[in-house]
């Protein structure tokens, strides 16, 4: 099969969003969607119902349970959205998230929506993933409660793979998570090839990870991000650092045709990476950055 990876890194500030699919002789395939936060001018659910004229979404993938990675989750049901099925940490069980949760304040309708569907999505996925997105596939990695007990760390980690490129998505995992995971042989091996790295945190310091960097060279580093409001989030140089070490040139945004280290949201907007059959990538913005 040929055809392309397209994944766009919404848009949505101090968020998590993005969309994936594999698109062949220019038609879009299987829809999936990591995360649900949205912005003050853009939902996903309004974007996947009106714009993309779906009322499917075919993947769902959540990887952290606070509210800024799916605080448009609700609406994919009032928009009359059938998400047919949901990966995420199963840990640690609902009643225990929802008492976790609860110490923050009172639960909104994304939250128990999240807490909800966690009863509902157990059954296998009839039409898997690897099987059925056009040679896109995807590796999961998770710390477990109660080793961890904040929502965090455990945060669901993914690699996304197609025809030789990997993107990592880590959630908010901090520090403590990515050690504990980096024991791990096989999340070690996973690291190895990955050509870009969501920050963790939107690129807070607390998600930053110096061991990290000794088994993920990235190409390229994304923060979803907004405005810098703490000193927390001024984290790109060191990020850029990281990526200068082993790729001094960085990679060629196509819109601006600039070589980059670090793209933000906040700076560049809707960032979309298109992956070719051969494993090439390109990268557009929305803003010229």
């Amino acid at each position: 099969m040929a055809g392309e990876m397209i994944l766009r890194i919404c848009d949505v500030e101090h968020g998590a969003c993005a969309l994936l699919s594999h698109r062949e002789n220019g038609v879009l395939g299987r829809l999936a969607m990591i995360d649900s936060g949205h912005a003050q001018d853009w939902r996903p659910s309004t974007h996947i119902r009106y714009v993309l004229r779906r009322t499917q979404l075919d993947y769902l993938f959540i990887t952290n349970a606070d509210l800024d990675h799916m605080s448009d989750l609700n609406s994919l049901w009032e928009m009359g959205i059938h998400v047919a099925s949901l990966t995420r940490n199963p840990h640690p069980t609902p009643a225990i998230l929802r008492a976790i949760k609860l110490q923050s304040g009172s639960l909104g309708p994304d939250i128990e929506r999240f807490l909800s569907i966690h009863e509902t999505y157990n059954s296998p996925i009839p039409e898997p993933f690897d099987t059925h997105m056009g040679r896109i596939t995807f590796t999961s990695f998770f710390n477990s409660y109660p080793a961890f007990q904040d929502t965090n760390n455990l945060s669901l980690v993914i690699f996304f793979e197609y025809q030789g490129f990997k993107i990592l998505f880590p959630g908010d995992l901090e520090a403590a998570g990515w050690l504990a995971l980096l024991t791990r042989d096989d999340f070690r091996a996973a690291l190895q090839g990955v050509d870009v790295l969501v920050a963790s945190h939107h690129g807070r310091e607390n998600g930053y990870s110096e061991e990290l960097f000794k088994y993920c060279q990235p190409r390229a580093i994304i923060m979803s991000d907004k405005a810098i409001q703490h000193e927390t989030q001024k984290m790109a140089g060191t990020y850029r650092a990281r990526v200068v070490e082993n790729f001094p040139d960085g990679v060629l945004v196509r819109t601006t045709m600039k070589r980059r280290h670090v793209l933000t949201t906040r700076r560049d907007g809707h960032i979309e990476i298109t992956v070719s059959a051969n494993g090439d990538f390109t990268i557009d913005t929305e803003y010229l950055g």
